[in-house]
């Protein structure tokens, strides 16, 4: 079997292969793509594969998008941190959700289940599959936000519920990951800077760098810095510029200009 997947978290994709050839050892695996238009360009160009394994939320942006961009003539399994109440939508025909941490036996299950579908999935055209993408996509935009939009975080000794739309940027500091509100509050949280990428939406908040997520709101100036870096100022005001690394920096213009 032919199985290609797209994921953007290295030691997510290691753990998958591992399970992967565990319970299928004659799979191979033909690629490994971890943005959405690297997708596109690879559906356009290489030969179809028999299974797709697909983390929801890519480097630079939903996965869904892909099917947007062009078609996919296969099934799907769809991998992804968010919890079954989030995704019951998206369970529809063919296409199956593993959460992650991806168990062995859940990624058993779903190859089974594609194994009895198989002999109907073979017999379908390219037509039969876009009323499933649609649908997908469908109960994706209307019904759900992958996003998270509250944090429940400590105010004395009380418990408040943040809005994200109050929250200016994130920050590590002394080993703890800090909210900064635009009134200037402080509150820390319970989540790494790393999981907050993945659940932030990526259209409003942008990782600047190993200490800072920000939203576009509270981005004051921009400026040049040397060697193709960039520095920048936050409103509440941090006690120093944000620095931005050349490689990062062309990333950081394009998302501004989004």
């Amino acid at each position: 079997m032919k199985i290609l997947i797209i994921e953007d978290e290295a030691p997510a994709f290691r753990r998958l292969q591992q399970l992967v050839l565990e319970v299928i050892p004659e799979a191979e695996i033909v690629d490994v793509i971890d943005t959405v238009q690297d997708s596109v360009t690879w559906f356009k160009t290489q030969a179809t594969p028999e299974l797709i394994f697909m983390d929801i939320q890519l480097a630079d942006g939903l996965s869904f998008e892909i099917f947007e961009e062009t078609e996919v003539n296969c099934p799907v399994i769809f991998t992804t941190a968010f919890d079954e109440y989030t995704l019951k939508a998206f369970k529809v025909n063919s296409i199956d959700y593993l959460l992650k941490p991806v168990k062995k036996e859940e990624l058993a299950n779903s190859l089974q289940k594609l194994q009895k579908l198989k002999s109907t999935l073979s017999n379908s055209n390219e037509s039969d599959h876009k009323p499933v993408i649609a649908e997908l996509l469908q109960a994706f935009k209307q019904n759900n936000n992958p996003y998270k939009s509250r944090f429940l975080v400590k105010l004395g000794e009380r418990l408040i519920s943040l809005s994200e739309e109050e929250i200016a940027y994130f920050y590590a500091e002394d080993g703890c990951v800090l909210i900064k509100t635009k009134n200037e509050q402080k509150f820390t949280i319970d989540h790494t800077l790393d999981e907050l990428e993945k659940i932030l939406d990526p259209h409003v908040f942008f990782r600047l760098n190993r200490q800072f997520i920000a939203r576009f709101q509270a981005i004051e100036e921009i400026h040049n810095y040397f060697k193709g870096k960039l520095a920048v100022s936050l409103s509440p005001a941090w006690k120093e510029h944000i620095i931005i690394s050349r490689e990062k920096a062309p990333i950081f213009k394009n998302w501004l200009n989004s």
